[in-house]
């Protein structure tokens, strides 16, 4: 018999007990506190109020504890299906020889890989934390992909680029990690060259009502423990989940982008609304 790896092992015998769980989360996590204004002086960090000057430094410290097992927490907590979202983004995106891709937030590297492997051009793999970049320069190596990439350490609201030097912008699963979210919208546009796009791959609102329960139930009481159990960060992945609630729902997305400047502004559910990919064009 084909033994299931130790993983594999944690997440299936979590997730036949989710159910048990969906009831109290409904009563506990019903309801959402709201978002910070982005004008006052505090944002939020998970369902916790910060100063604004402090999200970016806790945000570090979250991803410098898990980059080294970002990549396998990705599997355990999707159960595999972020592979499907990214393989969608990458048709989306649409990589062709020539064109430069900026990868906002790209951490270990899995979208820049995608276009490159694609026929896409050059790729910037940029993130704010060093960590994250260094697992995907190892993982980059590993792939001969190296001599496609530029690594960049960067804050995504204020990016060291110039003008209309990109082709394509893309973010994945991170913006809601920004502080700033409308001014990391205005320097993706910034950055593009007229008819240029930007696509942002994140958590969602679900948008079927059946999965609404299952899903509290696995965000806020199985994610935290394969967090423990597999790489001993219960907190980290807590955060993680309080993340996505807080991140604005598709429409109020849509508008923000909008209000950065973008055109032709479009947005596709995936897995009934768990991710979406909002695009918008440089015209």
């Amino acid at each position: 018999m084909k033994r299931i790896p130790c993983f594999k092992r944690h997440a299936i015998v979590l997730l036949r007990r989710v159910t048990s769980y969906t009831a109290c989360m409904t009563e506990s996590h019903g309801t959402v506190p709201p978002m910070n204004d982005q004008t006052s002086g505090e944002t939020d960090f998970g369902f916790r109020a910060v100063p604004r000057g402090q999200k970016k430094t806790l945000v570090r410290e979250v991803f410098a504890s898990v980059a080294p097992k970002y990549d396998l927490m990705n599997d355990v907590m999707s159960l595999g299906i972020h592979r499907l979202w990214k393989r969608v983004f990458n048709t989306v995106l649409d990589p062709r020889p020539g064109q430069t891709l900026l990868d906002l937030a790209g951490g270990t590297g899995d979208i820049s890989f995608n276009w490159l492997r694609s026929g896409g051009g050059d790729a910037i793999l940029s993130d704010i934390n060093p960590a994250m970049l260094g697992v995907g320069r190892d993982r980059a190596a590993s792939r001969g992909l190296l001599g496609s990439l530029r690594f960049l350490v960067a804050d995504a609201e204020t990016l060291p680029l110039p003008d209309r030097s990109v082709d394509r912008v893309s973010m994945a699963f991170g913006l809601r990690n920004c502080t700033d979210k409308l001014a990391v919208l205005k320097e993706a546009r910034r950055v593009l060259k007229t008819g240029g796009r930007f696509h942002c791959l994140e958590f969602s609102r679900v948008t079927v009502a059946a999965l609404e329960p299952v899903y509290d139930a696995w965000s806020f009481q199985v994610l935290p423990r394969l967090g423990q159990a597999i790489a001993g960060d219960r907190d980290s992945y807590q955060y993680l989940a309080e993340s996505i609630r807080m991140f604005p729902d598709q429409e109020t997305l849509a508008a923000m982008m909008r209000e950065a400047g973008f055109s032709r502004v479009s947005v596709r559910n995936l897995s009934g609304g768990i991710a979406a990919i909002h695009s918008g064009w440089r015209l």
